[in-house]
């Protein structure tokens, strides 16, 4: 619950602190059934921070613990599955959800599966459908999601020509921001006003300041391809290249792939061509994999590696020897390096 408050105030340094004490003391007490939520919550933050994999590597032990029966962590997945923008991986993982959530009677997973389909439309430029989506996912008023879902309708009533709604949907937008202040609040505001308004720069301008200022690289990035899109528009094809570069590169080394091709798009738009993203090896790593990695690289040993992942430390060993075939090391120095 106070995680979904932080997320409800827009509060994104409290949701990762909140979600890393919670990790933290459920690993320490053992409390395997609170521990798959509490990773959810921070595989949240981390999506936001542009920080997939690590959402990924956190989501893939909290699914080996979980019990059967639905995820607990259900919402982390389904943002991350968005935000990735694979589209048929993802519409899988969102039809599941809501069709789950449907004979469940479970309102907060359904607002969930409505706003990561925005998410994912919204990437994949398929504005209708976001609009629709986003729409079913404020509707529940949920505690957490109704201001990521506000987001999400602003843009794409935008988008689609439908003014009213935008308009009515900035309101109630503005309205939660100014309750919560903070730079998070005050910058998607912003980049409302600049998507509804008739003169948008200044308001581009505040929010990607507001945004730069947290854990909000995926926020950011969308800010600065939305300010790129109108900038191209405006025939001011220089500017628009700087801040529809900085977007795809914030999204390529994300691994938000949907919002990258769209960024990529706009880019040779302008005349300028993006690099499509070559796949690293390291993509190669299953999230255990590259959590394990992660952990390695940053000096654990094989027992507290495997004490925070619930492995024994021969498993560990095991992992390890994979890692290090399909990253072409030989020690963790070398890991360490890499990971750099």
């Amino acid at each position: 619950m106070a995680a979904a408050g932080a997320l409800d105030a827009w509060d994104d340094e409290g949701l990762a602190d909140i979600a890393g004490r919670a990790v933290a003391q459920a690993r320490a007490a053992g409390a395997l059934r609170v521990l798959p939520e509490a990773l959810g919550q921070r595989a949240v933050a981390h999506v936001l921070a542009g920080e997939l994999a690590d959402a990924a590597g956190l989501l893939a032990e909290a699914d080996t613990i979980a019990a059967a029966g639905r995820r607990p962590h259900a919402g982390a997945v389904l943002l991350l599955a968005a935000c990735r923008g694979r589209p048929v991986e993802a519409g899988e993982v969102i039809d599941a959800a809501v069709k789950e959530a449907t004979a469940r009677g479970e309102g907060r997973l359904l607002a969930a599966g409505e706003h990561a389909r925005a998410v994912l439309q919204a990437g994949l430029g398929g504005y209708p459908a976001a609009l629709a989506a986003g729409l079913a996912a404020a509707g529940h008023d949920d505690l957490g999601l109704l201001n990521l879902a506000l987001e999400e309708v602003v843009e794409a009533a935008c988008r689609t020509g439908a003014a009213q709604t935008a308009h009515e949907h900035l309101a109630r937008l503005e309205e939660r921001a100014r309750a919560a202040g903070g730079d998070w609040a005050l910058g998607v505001a912003a980049r409302g006003r600049a998507l509804v308004g008739t003169a948008p720069e200044d308001d581009f301008r505040e929010a990607i300041a507001r945004l730069d200022n947290g854990r909000l690289a995926l926020p950011l990035a969308r800010t600065r391809l939305l300010y790129g899109e109108w900038l191209r528009r405006e025939q001011r094809r220089v500017d628009a290249r700087a801040e529809l570069r900085a977007a795809h590169e914030a999204f390529a080394a994300a691994g938000a792939e949907g919002f990258a091709e769209r960024a990529r798009r706009e880019l040779a738009a302008t005349g300028e061509t993006a690099r499509r993203r070559v796949p690293q090896t390291r993509d190669e790593l299953t999230p255990q994999e590259a959590q394990i990695a992660r952990l390695a690289a940053a000096g654990h040993t094989n027992p507290e590696i495997g004490a925070e992942l619930f492995l024994s430390a021969r498993t560990v060993e095991w992992h390890l020897r994979k890692v290090f075939g399909k990253l072409g090391v030989t020690s963790r120095r070398e890991l360490r390096s890499r990971a750099g």
